[in-house]
């Protein structure tokens, strides 16, 4: 490819035999995080002095009960006592970091090339961490407050503290920068920015870019076009890398419609209708659809050197990597198929790609939780294994009703394609004394004051929605919805299809209830008890929406 640059072959660490200083930078994800942590512990002791014994010191790297007791008997002597302006010649550019926390200080070097959140961590080096981890809450976890245990070596000295604390001077905002947001998203967390579409855009078979729904888990990169790269890292451990320009100049554009879907999303009406449940509480608007133009990531790999028609045995995943750190992964069957439509997005309805949304570019994965479409997209690496991030390992994952919050993450396997969903988002009295109304009324052939129910309906893995069963009285009776004329813009059915049912106003009871059927005729649990998941992930039992008012329109975000 003319312009793509080759780079040289890097060591593959997934294929070879690791030792533990390769170990400590390479075992990231949540799975290993214990061990980890555990096994700088060790180190630690050894060279103090505080364990002698080897056989101890392995106790201690693999046994979780020893690794979580250990760290929180240990009380720095009068010779570990640290003054503040000490721990400021340990910042980011110096050779080794340090962080304090409380009174505490803790040497965090072997940690930074370990750390999920990348080199963020690099901005608390020198001074107190806790500032960072108000901001970042997801730190506040017995093991999260375990693994920086790990590396502590002492205390900050009393005559340096204020109310027992370290003062806090100035903290660097990494928020600071982030787009300006559309008054009309339904905001959940400002920081993190996490905000729904609003109910009367779910209406629109195109979501404006601007109220496309919003799912950050950290702040928003500042990236310039001139000066990003994309490294394609295969399997034997040689890149290429390639600008925007490139992929623009070099490979056939491509537009799919495809809609992008929160895992989370109707949370909300998991922990109502059954119980509690962790992370963001996402009404129905953690869903939204757009026409995506990029290049088939299936090209782009080709032209990198991998065989796309024959895969070799030992690559099984594909991950990609973001610009601030996130990442994820996809089988490579998906990556690779020709009807998959897996692009390298740099157009969002016909406009770059905005902030928010992964500018310059992103991978969109059709079909699948929008949690693979990774934003700010910098890498993509082929490899046996699947990414070793927490959002793969950890987050996006469901398990049984009666499993609590401390499950065996590594028993249940990654979220990819999404179950069949549907929600109302609008319920509208129709008057038969109004002109407009009537209009509509006719084309139903009603003549009575009615009820117009609307909403959206989706499969993942490009399924095809065939039925959208409505009900008026709860479910007792059902009745089915006229499927709207939608748009397929791609190789399969990617975007959502919206519904509509109206009825006369005298048979509406008084909750309106909706179920989708798709082409494998799979449908939706009739409760959330059954699929219950401490999570809220893939919440998709029917939805319910009360009916109470009369001649206003409603627009529901439930």
């Amino acid at each position: 490819m003319k312009g793509a640059r080759t780079v040289a072959p890097k060591v593959d660490i997934y294929h070879q035999q690791l030792k533990p200083p390769q170990l400590r930078l390479f075992l990231i994800h949540v799975g290993f995080r214990r061990f980890y942590a555990s096994y700088t512990f060790q180190s630690k002791l050894l060279k103090t002095g505080v364990c002698a014994a080897t056989g101890f010191a392995v106790a201690v790297a693999f046994s979780p009960a020893v690794y979580a007791d250990a760290p929180s008997s240990i009380h720095s002597p009068e010779s570990n006592r640290f003054r503040l302006s000490e721990v400021r010649q340990h910042g980011r550019d110096a050779s080794t970091q340090w962080v304090t926390k409380g009174s505490k200080v803790y040497d965090i070097t072997d940690w930074v090339a370990a750390h999920p959140g990348g080199d963020v961590i690099l901005r608390a080096a020198g001074g107190p961490v806790d500032q960072y981890w108000n901001i970042f809450t997801i730190h506040k976890k017995k093991d999260v407050y375990d693994i920086l245990e790990g590396f502590y070596i002492g205390d900050v000295d009393p005559r340096d503290l204020k109310d027992g604390q370290v003062p806090v001077d100035h903290v660097d905002d990494p928020f600071k920068n982030d787009p300006k947001r559309d008054a009309r998203l339904l905001v959940l967390s400002d920081r993190p920015f996490n905000a729904e579409t609003p109910g009367e855009d779910l209406k629109s078979f195109v979501t404006p870019n601007e109220t496309f729904y919003v799912r950050h888990h950290m702040w928003v990169p500042e990236i310039q076009e001139a000066g990003h790269r994309l490294v394609v890292e295969l399997n034997n451990g040689e890149e290429r890398e390639y600008t925007l320009e490139e992929l623009k100049q070099n490979f056939p554009s491509v537009k799919v419609l495809a809609t992008l879907q929160c895992s989370g999303n109707r949370r909300r009406n998991m922990t109502e209708g059954s119980r509690a449940t962790n992370g963001l509480q996402w009404g129905t608007g953690a869903i939204s659809n757009a026409e995506w133009t990029g290049v088939r990531l299936r090209d782009v790999l080709a032209d990198a050197g991998f065989p796309v028609n024959d895969a070799p045995d030992d690559v099984k995943h594909a991950h990609f990597v973001g610009a601030e750190a996130y990442g994820a992964s996809i089988p490579i069957e998906k990556a690779l198929d020709k009807l998959g439509d897996v692009l390298i997005a740099f157009e969002m309805n016909g406009k770059p790609l905005p902030a928010d949304h992964g500018y310059p570019m992103r991978i969109v994965v059709p079909g699948n939780v929008a949690a693979r479409s990774v934003k700010w997209l910098n890498r993509v690496i082929l490899s046996e294994e699947e990414s070793p991030s927490q959002w793969q390992r950890r987050d996006y994952k469901c398990f049984g009703p009666n499993v609590g919050g401390n499950p065996d993450w590594d028993s249940a396997p990654a979220i990819q394609e999404m179950p069949v969903q549907s929600a109302i988002t609008s319920l509208r009295d129709i008057s038969a004394h109004s002109e407009q109304d009537r209009r509509l009324l006719q084309v139903y052939g009603l003549e009575e004051d009615s009820v117009a129910v609307e909403g959206y309906s989706f499969s993942g893995g490009g399924r095809r929605i065939v039925r959208v069963d409505v009900s008026a009285n709860g479910g007792s009776s059902w009745h089915q919805a006229e499927l709207l004329p939608d748009e397929t813009r791609g190789a399969k059915a990617w975007a959502w299809r919206r519904w509509r049912w109206v009825l006369p106003r005298s048979q509406a009871g008084r909750t309106f209830v909706v179920k989708a059927v798709d082409e494998a005729y799979n449908t939706q649990p009739d409760h959330f008890e059954p699929h219950y998941n401490f999570r809220g992930n893939l919440a998709s039992a029917w939805h319910r929406v009360g009916y109470t008012s009369r001649d206003r329109v409603n627009s529901y975000q439930t």
